[in-house]
This record gives structure tokens, C-alpha cells and sequence, in this order.
């Protein structure tokens, strides 16, 4: 619990230091938020990815807002009846306003209970989190129907270019393959910015909040999958690989990572939800840079950079991501609704030894969906 008196000098500096910042390279993503519906928005990505950013770009477009940074180390005791004395602090400093915005509220103990109370009184919320499960679960019991999600990624291409103010062309695009888009690690060219920023996503969005005891398991784990972009792995073998005991223990380490947006997993496609689950599945990772710096491997292989950035702008864009396997393969299958609309096959070059493959696992797609036409996307056409 907190001081209201404490409380206040809290919201003053926050106030005081947001208006004396820059806030950078404007992002696609605004132009897809609406503030007025009677929803709250959830802003949601990775650590560092610009979402601190992207809030303050967005209050500096809206009158009528009150502004809160949970992230404040002097917020470590603040708990939930601390938000009627901060909804008194915002009133008196500022006057009554309409807009709420909230950056990683999720560190506070039920406040989803506060955000749904300032829906019901017909305010309009914005907040952020770096972790999607715990979102999700409060969502579930009192935010249902009440919420929008939005997801921020690092910089896509066209935003790397804006932050380098560079030109498209092939030296800047293979320059984004390798470095990704961290504003930070563009910024300062710095390895180990995104090596620390992988240690702490470990240690404080998994190890800490989910209690493991081997810190030594789930770093091991996330440096394999990071270093096998687009290979496919079963819960199995990685279980057998790392000693976990347990399949189940697989599965539980590798939702962790993907609950702090450090990687994502793309399953077989199949009709049978069943199927899904069990067949083997692929990783794909947050950012190009970030694979990088941390793995050995990554780097040496563009075809495996380039597959990974077209995974994320197809991820950014929403789209419901599969692999194909049968007798030949096909990278990606998108699929709306209960149809597959799209098949895409990746490869950096195009050349007589990789040809045939990659044209038959394309066509065995299109024949096994009935699809008239499909993509081959290479770096050089």
C-alpha cells in the first residue's frame, strides 16, 4: 500500500518527464487503434519492442488522458486499493478527464477490477503488458467482451527504414535481415543489448514468474529453438534432449516462451484439431537481430533469415499461420475461416539444385487445397 502524498509525487515527475521526451519513429500500428470504442485496449509485445513508445505517441494525439507507468521502481508496493487514491490524485492535479493510459499494469495484483469499474463508468483505457497468457487469463474473468488486443512487434521494414532514414533497396533489406528492427540495438549496434534483453526476459518473465527451479533448462531450451528457425521439433524429443523428465514439461517451458512473445510455434496443417496437437510443430522468432546475436548458426543461413521475417510480417498482418507436409513441403498455409486462401513457399535464391523442390511442394499445396495460384517469394526475383 502507498501514501496518497507518495503516490502524487510519483504522478507529477511521471507527468513532468513525459513532456520533455521525443518519442521517436511514429509506428504502423497506430492507425489501427480506436480510443473511442467502449473497449479497453490492450497494447501487447515483447520487452523493448516500443510499446512505452507507441503510448506516448498516442497521448500526444488525445486531449482529456491521464498517464501511469507501473514500470517506476517506486510502484513495488503500489496495490489494488492504491487505484481509488490514484483516480483521486489524477482528479485533483488535472481535472476530470476521459482517457486512461496505463503502461505494464500487469504487475498489479487484480487490476483488471479497476479497468473493468472505469468501463462501467463509460472511460476509455489503453494498456500495456509484455505477457500474453496473464492477459489473457484476467480477460477471461473480468474483462470478457470488454477488450481489444493489439500486438506490436519490432520495427517491420518499412519502420527500419523511417528509424535508419534510409532508402529500400537490396543493401538496406539485407541489413533489416540480419539486425531486425529493436530500436535500441539499430540504435547503438550493441550485441549485448539483445543478449541482456534475452536474460531478462528468461529470468524475470519466466523463471521468476513461473518459479522454476532450473533457470539452466529453459535458457538451453530457448537458445536450441532460436538456432532452428523453421525446423520442425515434437515435445518428445525435446524433453528427451534436455532431461525434462516429462513431455508435459515441454510443452509448459515452450508456452513460456511464447507467452513473452520470444518465439512462436506454427503447427502442421489439419483439419483435425487433434492432429495439430500432436504433430510436430515450427519455431519462428520475434526479431531477425535478436536470433542473431544469439545463436551460432542463425546468420550463416539467409534463407532461414529471410523465412523467419516473412513469418512476422504475416504474423503483424494477423494471419492465421500453418506448414504443410506431405510428400513434399510448403512453408506457409494461411488459412480465414474454415478455408486455405494462400500458400507461400520461401527461399532466398532460386537456383537448379533447390528448383524442383521448392516448385512440387508448392504445387502438391495447391493441388491438395484446389488453389488456382501460389506465391514463391526469393530475395533475388
Amino acid at each position: 500500500m502507498m501514501l496518497k502524498e507518495t503516490l502524487r509525487r510519483i504522478v507529477e515527475v511521471q507527468q513532468k518527464d513525459r513532456q520533455h521526451q521525443n518519442y521517436g519513429t511514429p509506428r504502423t500500428l497506430t492507425n489501427t487503434i480506436d480510443l473511442k470504442l467502449p473497449f479497453a485496449i490492450i497494447l501487447s509485445g515483447i520487452r523493448r519492442c516500443g510499446k512505452s513508445t507507441l503510448i506516448h505517441q498516442i497521448i500526444n494525439t488525445t486531449n482529456s488522458k491521464y498517464y501511469f507507468n507501473f514500470k517506476d521502481p517506486k510502484t513495488t508496493s503500489f496495490e489494488l486499493n492504491d487505484f481509488q487514491k490514484l483516480d483521486e490524485i489524477f482528479q485533483e492535479n488535472f481535472g476530470s478527464k476521459d482517457y486512461y493510459f496505463f503502461d505494464e499494469i500487469q504487475n498489479i495484483e487484480k487490476w483488471e477490477l479497476f479497468i473493468r469499474a472505469l468501463l462501467d463508468k463509460g472511460k476509455h483505457c489503453l494498456i500495456t503488458s509484455s505477457n500474453a497468457s496473464m492477459l489473457s487469463k484476467e480477460f477471461g474473468t473480468k474483462l470478457t467482451g470488454r477488450h481489444l488486443q493489439h500486438e506490436l512487434f519490432p520495427f517491420s521494414y518499412n519502420e527500419f527504414l523511417a528509424f535508419t532514414s534510409t532508402k529500400a533497396g537490396p543493401e538496406t533489406l539485407n541489413e533489416y535481415l540480419k539486425k531486425g528492427g529493436f530500436p535500441e540495438y539499430l540504435k547503438f549496434n550493441r550485441s549485448e543489448i539483445l543478449q541482456e534483453l534475452l536474460n531478462n526476459i528468461i529470468m524475470r518473465d519466466i523463471v521468476v514468474r513461473h518459479k522454476l527451479r532450473s533457470p539452466k533448462t529453459i535458457k538451453e531450451l530457448a537458445l536450441y529453438l532460436i538456432s532452428n528457425i523453421g525446423v520442425d521439433f515434437s515435445y518428445n524429443n525435446l524433453a528427451k534432449t534436455f532431461n525434462m523428465g516429462s513431455t508435459n514439461s515441454a510443452v509448459s517451458f515452450v508456452s513460456y516462451l511464447e507467452d513473452s512473445y520470444l518465439l512462436f510455434t506454427v503447427s502442421k496443417f489439419s483439419y483435425s484439431l487433434k492432429k495439430q496437437s500432436v504433430n510436430p510443430k515450427k519455431i519462428y522468432v520475434i526479431d531477425n537481430g535478436l536470433a542473431d546475436v544469439n545463436s551460432i548458426s542463425f546468420s550463416s543461413n539467409k534463407g532461414r533469415m529471410l523465412e523467419n521475417t516473412i513469418f512476422l510480417a504475416l504474423r503483424r498482418h494477423g494471419k492465421n499461420i500453418f506448414y504443410f507436409k506431405e510428400e513434399k513441403e510448403c512453408d506457409f498455409i494461411l488459412k480465414e475461416a474454415n478455408k486455405v486462401t494462400q500458400a507461400i513457399q520461401v527461399c532466398y535464391n532460386l537456383t537448379q539444385e533447390n528448383k524442383n523442390r521448392e516448385i512440387d511442394g508448392l504445387i502438391e499445396a495447391l493441388e491438395t487445397f484446389d488453389l488456382a495460384e501460389g506465391l514463391i517469394l526469393t530475395f533475388n526475383p
